[in-house]
């Protein structure tokens, strides 16, 4: 492509600084503009070597810097709701990570800001769609050669949790990812959760309830666990089980390389998200990149991102009452269609 689109990365810590990467190394189309962190000193090595960015503290600054033309949001959730109402209030297309916003009810105002623009700008950073296992197995399932899709069984495990993780971050952080690709795998919104916690592992923090139990239903009748055991200790794991009406199928059980010695078998298991989802994320971002040079929005949307932080929400009060809780949702804008993100 003869254009380039200028970004503004707001946010350079892990994430932000591999998006900054990977826009400056992977990415066709695009360059970094500019890259805001309140630690100044840290988005000046985020952006070392990266000819003409603007380094800002405040992110709103970043978002007018000369050439930007597009946002990409990877700093604290907190944060996210102000930078995208600044970046809708600008016209500007926005990759927002996940959580879009943490708290259901200033994700709603995001999905009302942009319903009242008319048009979509914002794609939310649900990598795991962009997953080539996650993808055949989406295949899979919609072409119902299966059967319908009576549970999924998930399984996400950390090495170990950074410091200041809590209980709730269980779900509205690390679930999430789940929750997003639970509704996008069978095409339906999750109605109820119910949390259970065994006996938390002698690896995690004092006060954290680590590993627990999740289940969601969805609106059709598919029962959706989920083990999360951010403490693990061993790996980096994110597996997936469809149980059909006539068969299953399971993703996530690769592994990197596996080497032959001394008689025995040793295989490679990832240590954190960036390395499992590398090529996910490479290709969530040229397509972010494609379409908005196209002039459109693709990939999961706002309401997405909403959906997720509701159904997060409903978990955490689950986790806390030890009850299954309901899903509250608003009604969907026709802006976002009827069926799945």
């Amino acid at each position: 492509m003869s254009e380039s689109l200028g970004v503004a990365v707001l946010g350079a810590g892990h994430m932000g600084a591999d998006h900054v990467r990977r826009i400056d190394r992977v990415v066709n189309g695009a360059h970094v503009a500019a890259v805001a962190d309140p630690d100044t000193g840290r988005a000046k090595e985020a952006a070392a070597g990266i000819d003409g960015v603007f380094v800002h503290a405040e992110a709103l600054a970043a978002l007018d810097a000369p050439g930007v033309a597009a946002v990409l949001i990877a700093s604290p959730g907190p944060a996210h709701e102000e930078a995208l109402l600044a970046a809708f209030e600008r016209g500007l297309p926005v990759l927002c990570e996940k959580p879009m916003v943490p708290d259901p009810a200033g994700a709603l105002r995001v999905v009302e800001a942009e319903t009242r623009l008319g048009r979509r700008l914002a794609q939310i950073g649900f990598m795991r769609r962009y997953d080539s296992e996650y993808q055949a197995l989406k295949f899979l399932l919609d072409g119902g050669r299966l059967g319908r899709t009576l549970m999924l069984h998930c399984t996400h495990r950390n090495v170990s949790s950074p410091p200041g993780f809590t209980s709730a971050m269980l779900i509205d952080s690390s679930v999430a990812h789940e929750i997003d690709a639970a509704r996008w795998l069978v095409g339906q919104e999750l109605t109820a959760v119910s949390v259970l916690s065994p006996r938390s592992s002698a690896g995690a923090p004092e006060g954290l309830l680590d590993p627990q139990f999740v289940v969601f239903e969805t609106a059709g009748g598919v029962l959706v666990d989920v083990e999360v055991f951010v403490n693990c200790g061993f790996g980096y794991q994110v597996r997936c089980e469809a149980v059909c009406e006539r068969g299953s199928a399971r993703i996530g059980d690769a592994h990197g390389m596996a080497v032959t010695s001394a008689g025995r078998v040793h295989e490679e298991v990832a240590q954190d998200y960036l390395v499992r989802f590398s090529d996910a994320y490479d290709r969530e971002v040229q397509s972010w990149v494609d379409a908005t040079l196209d002039g459109r929005v693709a990939g999961p949307s706002a309401w997405d991102g909403y959906a997720a932080s509701a159904v997060a929400d409903a978990g955490i009060r689950a986790q806390e009452t030890g009850t299954r809780v309901p899903v509250e949702l608003a009604a969907r804008p026709e802006l976002y269609g009827d069926a799945d993100g």
